[in-house]
């Protein structure tokens, strides 16, 4: 074995004795109910233990929890403390014995378990990671310790229940649904979920036979396709690329009201936002395709193998974030594939631009580090060794640690072992250094893409003679997109009719419609893109203030994506328009100020804020609905929400 060494100096850890040293916990069984008018949790939750080494006293990580009636340790009473953040109990474990605790509990949580109403309706989701399912379920903070959980719970009837693991069954009476669950591998307790609402379902099965279940909102029916669009098609290729096979029994994805994130990889379960579920129109600008992809790489990386702590979180949300854009690749062709890697070494190299970047291993980088940095290691990686020989080693890596907890140094031996190759040089550029290595990135990808060599060539910021020549030759439409943003002035007729992210960047950038594309501009206001639509109504409204009510009434019934920015853009140009049905000012500024209220999500109510904020037109319903804000769970709408209330002040 060659190399095995690797520098270890690199990959040196604090070592901390754990609770994980001394006892594994193998067995939880969850029995649990919600009351969710006043955000209660209560159950019955028993462990079953082994312990690894004598010692006096474990924990189990509860927070803000009561366990009114003791402790039961093998049937008999024990002494415990409870500290709000832990449940500690006290006997004399001896090592290579099993035993099983059980115990009542109830909690108010105040995170990780969220119980919302969309549309008057409940829906009740959970998000573990960074939030702590012990805030809902006495269960382990530390990834390391892993547990085979089953689970039962109820809730009203006409209402889903859906959480991890192979449904057991349902049962139905005249007030109350029920639901069980089982896991039949062990996870970590951050991947632990709940989702509740009045959902419909399509179920598929892969080529390998795998259950898929995709959920849906009832009105959304019209909207499942084009929301779960290639769904199956990049499960059976993940399974193929990666080289073993999905780790569990099957595999749901349930959208979810106001959810924290795009979407959060529990697992067998993802849950993600509602704003991802879209129409055809949606599709074209903002899909799902990515995060779905990305959730479902992690099934294997984050889910199947673990990273131990923070410093190797590198090798979930690298390797999600890679294979991901390796499944996108299969659809959307290799040029997209490669445009990604190149958008995110510009962002890599900006960030260290403003000294922001960081190694690889630092538990405390940016997500940009982690997700795209970490999707370069592998690219890099995989160029460096042979596409076989990294298939190969990612196999080997994830069947040496399944359901098991990981390191970089592991990964890397892994790689050393396939290819027997040094890697020394490798880590410490890519991995280890602050700075990322843009230009090897570059280098590489010029290399490998003939689409990026010419992307690099086209470049009209400082004009020349070319620089229209281009605009009408037969160079990619990034290239294209590229000399609009840099020369809008180049945009000429004939621009017009290319396709629509070309067409989307002359909305975008051509500020100053010129009289004689006028005409050819309005059509931008019929493309099959939300984001052209916004863009074109808002320049057009500005440049041709004679015809504002003719683009007013030719957009008045569209809503555009889940966030409403059509409509929301539209009743503020009304609200602005003087000589455009005046009558209904009041009607039309009531519902933007509704928009501002609990019963939207936090999108559509941030929208709503900045643009009466920018009209100075925040009143007596909007401030009171900026009070209500400034306690809701997404701290993007809390800051917001504080920050313009200290203002208006």
């Amino acid at each position: 074995m060659k190399n095995v060494c690797l520098l270890l100096f690199v990959f040196v850890n604090c070592i901390t004795a754990q609770q994980t040293d001394y006892v594994d916990f193998i067995e939880g069984d969850a029995m649990f109910g919600l009351v969710p008018d006043s955000s209660k949790v209560f159950g019955l939750m028993s462990y079953k233990f082994k312990i690894l080494r004598d010692v006096d006293s474990l924990f189990i990580d509860a927070k803000n929890m009561t366990f009114e009636a003791g402790i039961t340790l093998n049937d008999k009473k024990i002494d415990f403390k409870n500290n709000n953040k832990q449940l500690w109990l006290y006997h004399t474990f001896k090592k290579d014995s099993l035993y099983e605790v059980l115990f009542n509990y109830q909690a108010y949580p105040k995170q990780a378990l969220y119980f919302l109403k969309r549309q008057d309706e409940w829906n009740i989701w959970t998000q573990g990671q960074g939030k702590y399912t012990s805030h809902w379920l006495p269960s382990f903070d530390d990834v390391n310790e892993k547990v085979i959980f089953t689970f039962s719970t109820l809730f009203k009837k006409d209402y889903t229940i859906i959480m991890n693991g192979r449904r057991l069954g349902d049962s139905l009476s005249k007030t109350v649904n029920s639901a069980s669950f089982v896991m039949q591998h062990p996870m970590s307790s951050y991947l632990v979920a709940l989702a509740i609402g009045k959902y419909k379902k399509e179920s598929l099965k892969t080529n390998s036979g795998v259950p898929l279940e995709l959920y849906y909102f009832p009105k959304d029916s019209l909207k499942v396709e084009p929301t779960y669009r290639y769904s199956k098609r990049m499960f059976n290729f993940m399974e193929n690329e990666i080289g073993v096979r999905y780790p569990w029994y099957d595999y749901k994805q349930v959208p979810v009201h106001d959810f924290l994130y795009a979407g959060m990889e529990n697992t067998t379960l993802t849950i993600f936002s509602d704003a991802f579920v879209v129409d055809p129109i949606a599709f074209n600008d903002r899909n799902y395709v990515n995060v779905n992809a990305h959730e479902l790489a992690h099934q294997w990386f984050g889910n199947l193998v673990t990273a131990t702590s923070g410093e190797h979180h590198w090798l979930q949300e690298g390797f999600a974030t890679y294979y991901a854009l390796l499944a996108e690749q299969d659809i959307f062709g290799e040029d997209y594939f490669y445009w990604k890697l190149y958008e995110s070494a510009l962002q890599l190299k900006s960030q260290d631009v403003n000294k922001q970047g960081s190694s690889l291993l630092y538990s405390k980088a940016s997500s940009l580090t982690f997700y795209q940095r970490g999707a370069w290691v592998l690219h890099a990686l995989k160029d460096k060794i042979g596409a076989s020989n990294f298939k190969l080693a990612v196999k080997a890596y994830l069947e040496a640690y399944k359901f098991k907890s990981v390191s970089t140094e592991q990964f890397i031996s892994k790689v050393i072992e396939q290819s027997e190759m040094k890697m020394d040089d490798f880590v410490k550029t890519w991995i280890i250094a602050d700075e990322f290595p843009y230009d090897l990135a570059l280098a590489l990808l010029k290399k490998q893409s003939v689409f990026i060599q010419e992307y690099e060539m086209v470049d009209c910021e400082a004009m020349n003679s070319q620089c229209y020549d281009y605009l009408n030759s037969y160079i990619s439409d990034k290239a294209k997109i590229k000399i609009i943003r840099q020369a809008p002035q180049l945009v000429n007729r004939s621009t017009f009719r290319n396709n629509l992210m070309v067409r989307q960047a002359i909305a975008q950038y051509l500020t100053k419609i010129p009289l004689d594309l006028k005409e050819d501009y309005e059509t931008l206001l019929n493309d099959k893109s939300y984001q052209t639509i916004e863009y074109a109504l808002y320049k057009l409204w500005l440049n041709f203030p004679e015809e504002r009510s003719k683009y007013l009434n030719a957009t008045r019934n569209i809503e555009g994506f889940s966030d409403k920015n059509i409509r929301l853009l539209w009743l503020v140009l009304c609200l602005n328009t003087l000589e455009y049905k005046t009558d209904q000012n009041s009607k039309f500024y009531d519902e933007l100020v509704n928009y501002t209220s609990s019963k939207y999500n936090a999108e559509i109510r941030l929208k709503a804020f900045q643009y009466l904020d920018l009209m100075q037109a925040c009143g007596t319903d909007c401030k009171q609905n900026l009070m209500d804000a400034k306690s809701h769970h997404n701290w993007r709408l809390v800051k917001f929400a504080k920050d313009l209330d200290k203002r208006l002040q």
